[in-house]
């Protein structure tokens, strides 16, 4: 069968998108906070504030939820589509079941090392709670119908136990996908399809890959529309939130960010350098080397798609055979997100901390399966993993109006876990090469895998 992947006709990046994003959230947190200060503290709150939460609630807050709409929009057909035709690709299960068996594995060890390590330190940290008792009460109390309504559902059956499982499987996928606490049963349909897909003859299934693929890309030129409203949006949603909670917000968001970030850079260097090492015998020094101009347009880019050329020119480069990374990259695109999982995990924690939203230790192994599921459904585009992180939220009891807190820096963590992304892709290439008897040249500890 024909290798399924998101095409790479997709439109191309706009290289300014970043920079513009940073100056909507410069400018819509610098305005709010101005006002915040000048009519809202530090003492009693002045008449004219009133009109600012007026902007805030009747302008700005609209024109960020705009934007949101649009990524929650495309979240069933993006799943679905992008699941499917990652599990498609590995072709016929009896010709390729040992590389594809070996692919997923690392996907699913990999991706759970990231998002278990993510809430690792957030535990640690508590980002969520270096908001004064104060501060956390204005921020609940704005959110506070939304919680309600979201614990509600949480009591019905949104925790952990048999039943978190019996209920992966739908009974009515189109219920599943038009209601958003069963989104877990449009990922297990579109697996399931992906699987079936692999059984058939090529010609049988080939107009249903077109289509799929073509409904994946139509997705992406979507997101790109909301990517292009994101510094408008940005600035509306961090506006909001400044000229309502003023600079203490701000500092909850460094932690969260600096909290993150470290996630992200312990996971690239460290956990994936001990796999390198330990699975790959490969030297992670010369690894690192090796791959980082893949590394550096992840970053650059915040795409997984878009860095998939410089990514397969870069395992082949570090001796992996053409039709190895031709497999095992396309597929990695599309479903091996171990920054986008670690980032999920961590955002999820933070926003239930601040929400005053307490997740059990089961809540939490909760949060690890939905992270490594919708981190494989998660577009390999810009702002991709943004939707899929308001399904986690709702699983969970969280809000997931609640995303706007941190949408405003999402951008800034949006490159750096794009890096992790693509170079457990690397990664997972010289290791299957590996396991498959390919002699990998220079860089190569003694000892076999």
């Amino acid at each position: 069968m024909s290798e399924a992947k998101p095409s790479e006709a997709a439109p191309a990046h706009d290289t300014t998108g970043p920079t513009k994003i940073l100056l909507g959230l410069v400018i819509g947190a610098v305005l709010g906070l101005g006002l915040n200060l000048m009519f809202a503290g530090p003492g009693e709150p002045s008449p004219a504030y009133q009109n600012v939460l007026w902007v805030a609630d009747r302008i700005a807050n609209p024109i960020g939820q705009v934007f949101l709409r649009i990524l929650f929009m495309v979240v069933v057909p993006l799943v679905f589509c992008s699941i499917t035709l990652g599990v498609a690709s590995l072709g016929n299960l009896d010709k390729l079941g040992r590389i594809g068996f070996r692919t997923i594995s690392w996907f699913i060890l990999t991706t759970g090392l990231a998002v278990a390590l993510g809430l690792l330190m957030v535990n640690l940290i508590q980002p969520g709670k270096g908001i004064d008792p104060a501060q956390a009460t204005k921020i609940r109390a704005q959110f506070q119908k939304a919680a309600s309504e979201k614990m509600a559902q949480a009591e019905q059956g949104t925790g952990f136990s048999v039943d978190t499982f019996v209920n992966i499987i739908p009974r009515n996928v189109v219920r599943a996908a038009a209601d958003d606490r069963e989104t877990l049963g449009v990922i297990f349909f579109a697996i399931l399809f992906g699987i079936a897909a692999t059984m058939l003859p090529t010609e049988r299934i080939k107009t249903f890959i077109d289509v799929l693929q073509t409904v994946y890309d139509l997705c992406v030129v979507i997101l790109g529309f909301a990517m292009k409203l994101a510094p408008l949006g940005v600035a509306g949603l961090i506006f909001a939130v400044t000229a309502k909670l003023g600079f203490d917000v701000l500092v909850a968001l460094l932690w969260y960010v600096l909290t993150a970030l470290a996630g992200l850079v312990v996971h690239q260097f460290l956990v994936l350098g001990l796999l390198c090492w330990f699975l790959v015998r490969y030297s992670p020094l010369q690894f690192f080397v090796r791959a980082r101009t893949a590394m550096i347009t992840a970053f650059s880019t915040s795409s997984s798609n878009a860095t998939l050329p410089t990514s397969i020119r870069t395992a082949v480069d570090m001796g992996v055979p053409p039709h190895i990374a031709g497999f095992v990259l396309p597929l990695g695109a599309t479903m091996n997100m171990n920054g986008t999982a670690l980032f999920e995990g961590v955002s999820v924690l933070f926003l239930a901390q601040v929400a005053g939203v307490e997740l059990s230790l089961g809540s939490q192994v909760v949060v690890v399966v939905l992270a490594i599921l919708t981190a494989i459904g998660a577009a390999g585009v810009p702002g991709g993993s943004l939707p899929l992180l308001a399904l986690v939220l709702v699983q969970v009891g969280v809000p997931p109006d609640m995303l706007g807190l941190i949408l405003g820096v999402d951008r800034i963590i949006d490159m750096t876990r794009t890096v992790p992304n693509v170079t457990s892709d690397l990664l997972c290439s010289l290791y299957v090469a590996r396991r498959e008897g390919v002699p990998l040249p220079d860089g190569t500890p003694t000892g076999t895998a």
